[in-house]
């Protein structure tokens, strides 16, 4: 049994006192309604028109339904799946709980003061008066309690469509989704575009304790494969937030707009594959261009290295070397030498056996795919 209906059963209403605070119902629930919209801010403009008058009847409705309790003919049931379904209608129309129990806290106090004032000309004693008192407020509270279920459970339930909704705009943008279908998630998720996004990527695990150090508009997934979450960063600074997560295993792409979010997470994927010490992708330009078509990559340093192919691998492996080492250096012998701790004479004997195998490397063509083959990819 409820706070109000065991108040209810101790109350003594005779039927001359019903009948009074019956006829008084319809001035009393206009003065809640008024002391509503004059005391409490929120309801100075929602309480007007034909929504005013819906929520007339809906307070003589409740009001019908305390009488009928405090004359032991009800129960709270019916009054507080109203207040439940009242609570969760506030939210929908951008009102705060605090604001709903300040309305309530003001029906209340007129409520009782209007039905008091025909319960006592009626005849009823002082003793029944106190308790009638208690059970005015204990009703309040017990419909103040409903709506605050119905407010917190419809808060929840959109914050749990709201996630989707972002989930989903994620989702659509990791995998390249037309400029439409982008826009149309984004209306749906009430997210507000940035010029650019960054692709962060991290294990599961770590996504959400990164999401929360991070500006509030990123977009977050932790139920990629293989245990992968990805985090996709508004506008980032990028040396702030390399700094932010220094202390978790992560692969930051590049920024991009954010129409092109799915480019940047590429990369990182890509860089993740390529070693798992690599954090910046913009520290590994080479290494990712290289392996972007790693079949051609192969192709080339074969074809380019073609005549190494004749030696002994131990030859082989060192005239490699120098000639990395001659194109960085772009033949400069002393830091050739330098580079590969060896006298420049040294260099000197290996550079004749190079041009001996490669008659044009002087050429520019040659010089390119040399270049490319002997480079970050094949250290």
């Amino acid at each position: 049994m409820s706070h109000a209906s065991r108040r209810a059963s101790e109350l003594a209403l005779d039927e001359t006192t019903v009948a009074a605070l019956r006829g008084a119902l319809k001035n009393t629930a206009d003065e809640v309604v008024q002391a509503i919209i004059d005391e409490v801010h929120p309801y100075a403009n929602a309480l007007s028109g034909r929504m005013g008058a819906t929520i007339r009847r809906s307070v003589r409705t409740a009001l019908g339904h305390y009488l009928d309790l405090a004359t032991g003919n009800a129960t709270g049931g019916d009054a507080g799946d109203a207040a439940y379904e009242l609570g969760r209608g506030e939210v929908r129309d951008g009102r705060s709980m605090d604001a709903l129990l300040s309305a309530y806290r003001v029906g209340a106090r007129v409520a009782w003061r209007c039905l008091a004032a025909g319960a006592v000309p009626a005849g009823l004693p002082a003793a029944e008066v106190a308790k009638f008192a208690e059970l005015t407020f204990a009703y309040i509270d017990e419909l103040s309690a409903a709506s605050a279920a119905g407010h917190a459970d419809e808060l929840a339930a959109r914050g749990r469509a709201h996630e989707r909704h972002l989930e989903h705009l994620a989702r659509d943008l990791l995998a390249g989704a037309s400029t439409d279908v982008l826009l149309a998630s984004v209306q749906r998720a009430g997210w507000q575009p940035p010029v650019s996004l960054t692709a962060v990527l991290l294990p599961a695990a770590q996504a959400r304790p990164a999401y929360r150090t991070l500006d509030p508009n990123t977009l977050v997934l932790d139920d990629l494969p293989d245990a992968t979450g990805v985090l996709l960063v508004p506008d980032a600074d990028r040396a702030h937030l390399l700094r932010q997560l220094t202390d978790r295993t992560a692969v930051v792409g590049p920024a991009r707009p954010w129409t092109r979010a799915s480019a940047s997470y590429a990369r990182a994927v890509r860089a993740r594959s390529l070693s798992s010490d690599i954090r910046d992708t913009e520290d590994h330009l080479p290494e990712l261009v290289l392996s972007a078509d790693a079949d051609a990559f192969a192709d080339l340093r074969a074809r380019a290295l073609e005549p190494l192919r004749t030696l002994p691998v131990t030859t082989a492996r060192r005239l490699e070397e120098t000639l990395r080492a001659w194109l960085l250096h772009q033949g400069r012998r002393d830091e050739v030498a330098a580079a590969l701790f060896v006298h420049p004479q040294t260099v000197r004997y290996r550079m004749a056996q190079l041009r001996e195998l490669f008659p044009d490397l002087a050429s520019p063509q040659r010089v390119l795919e040399l270049t490319l083959a002997v480079g970050p990819r094949a250290c």
